[in-house]
């Protein structure tokens, strides 16, 4: 079946996490993504893991993650036939995306007012952590400041604990649906008007956005947020909010009246707190009332007795764990593809359902240049051609 974004063309000149997951999604969707990278190393996170873990002992699982769906030139960008190169790609291309730091795109010559005279119609998406000038323009934008610039780590953990960030790079994942977002509005406007556009996107206003009710309450307010001791979920809420150790694990009770949770738990004495003022001062003590409680019986135990009452509650699962976890397996969550160096990759699978235009994995995550040849070829470079650029090292 056709793709929502087939005959859509990517010049992706991203690299670590946030650029390179907001092109995967446009690949997913049906784009051609022609992701250029550094001729000999190639894009950074090839080089990044966690666990000191290598798919198949050589592929990068950071790599493999967000690159999916996409064609690789590499290329040696301070030559003049690679800038020859990026223009015509830049004549034939819808979109244009990177995330450099402010300044570098223009010093190549790949700006978006240089790569407007090609292509006055391209949809030219620049992302920085702070934004392209400022008091922080040369500061580094990195995931881990910047949920510490925003707030966010301030909203996380117990009473005596520093603040804490979570536990997966957020900002850059947020700040990639931000660029999905942009991209596909700035095509719907360019389809009705044919005037294409720049668009700037930043980490730091990016995971501002993401917190807005909490802004909401502060800066309406005064009042600054204030965790508990306990394991109350989110510091604005009142008990019973909260992940809770059973007999055998882990398991999560949002938000449920209090009555109900006593009656489940054989506990009338819970029903003292029953006041939403009470449930808030008091949220520590209540959350270790009912930890007291739950800890005598297992996970499973307590989910299925507490959901015979339509209580909001559910497991708590590891990522070893989910994948097999019934609704994941129902809604097919989880899937692989064939990798020529890593073999079987397992991953997450296109989250979307489209009932005309299924997104899917058709290209595995790049080897470095992998597609050279089939790029330069599509642009109408002789065999000759290619072969004299390898010698003199362009590509």
């Amino acid at each position: 079946m056709d793709k929502a974004l087939s005959g859509i063309k990517v010049l992706d000149f991203t690299h670590l996490l946030q650029g390179p997951f907001a092109t995967q999604m446009l690949g997913d969707l049906g784009a051609d993504v022609i992701k250029i990278e550094r001729k000999g190393s190639g894009d950074s996170y090839r080089a990044w893991t966690f666990l000191k873990y290598w798919v198949g002992g050589t592929e990068s699982p950071c790599y493999l993650a967000f690159n999916r769906n996409k064609r690789s030139l590499a290329l040696d960008l301070k030559t003049p036939e690679a800038k020859k190169i990026i223009y015509q790609l830049a004549e034939q291309c819808d979109i244009v995306v990177e995330n450099f730091r402010p300044g570098v795109m223009a010093k190549l010559g790949f700006g978006y007012e240089d790569l407007k005279k090609i292509n006055p119609r391209i949809i030219y998406c620049s992302s920085t952590g702070y934004g392209q000038d400022g008091p922080y323009v040369d500061r580094p934008g990195q995931d881990l400041m910047i949920q510490s610039l925003s707030g966010l780590t301030t909203l996380t953990g117990t009473k005596d604990a520093p603040p804490t960030p979570l536990g997966t790079g957020i900002a850059d994942q947020l700040g990639a649906y931000n660029i999905v977002y942009g991209l596909l509005s700035s095509l719907y406007y360019r389809e009705k008007t044919g005037i294409g556009q720049k668009l700037e996107i930043n980490l730091f206003q990016c995971l501002l956005t993401h917190q807005l009710q909490e802004f909401a309450v502060t800066l309406n307010s005064g009042k600054l947020f204030e965790r508990p001791q306990s394991g109350i979920a989110h510091p604005g809420q009142s008990a019973p909010f909260g992940i809770y150790k059973t007999a055998d694990g882990y398991m999560c009770i949002s938000v449920n009246p209090i009555p109900v949770l006593a009656e489940v738990l054989g506990d009338e004495g819970l029903n003292e707190y029953n006041d939403p003022q009470t449930l808030y001062d008091k949220r520590d003590e209540v959350f270790f009332r009912i930890q007291a409680s739950v800890v005598k019986q297992t996970t499973a135990y307590w989910v299925e007795k507490m959901l015979e009452r339509d209580m909001w509650v559910s497991e708590v699962y590891n990522h070893l764990q989910v994948e097999n976890d019934p609704q994941a397996v129902h809604l097919q969550a989880f899937t692989s593809y064939e990798h020529p160096t890593a073999g079987t990759v397992r991953t997450v699978n296109v989250p979307v359902k489209f009932s005309e235009t299924p997104g899917e994995i058709h290209r595995h995550p790049p080897l470095i240049g992998e597609h050279n040849e089939e790029i330069l070829r599509e642009l109408g470079y002789s065999a000759e051609t290619i072969e004299e650029m390898k010698q003199t090292g362009v590509i």
